[in-house]
């Protein structure tokens, strides 16, 4: 039973989030030969001010993309 976690900002829309979680448990479900019901996925978003790259905030404007 696979399970993924994905962190990513927030501000997707939920629409992909479906297209998301829907792809990857396609592509673990014929790779690993399990049925997709036994994939889980966690999506967890964190805000900008709580993620950095390199030292900088991404919440800081030179750090945005």
């Amino acid at each position: 039973m696979p399970h993924v976690q994905i962190t990513m900002l927030t501000g997707r829309t939920v629409e992909q989030k479906r297209r998301v979680v829907k792809r990857v448990t396609d592509v673990l479900s014929a790779e690993l030969a399990v049925k997709p019901e036994a994939v889980s996925i966690t999506l967890i978003e964190v805000p900008r001010e709580n993620y950095a790259r390199g030292g900088v905030l991404k919440a800081d404007p030179a750090n945005h993309d």
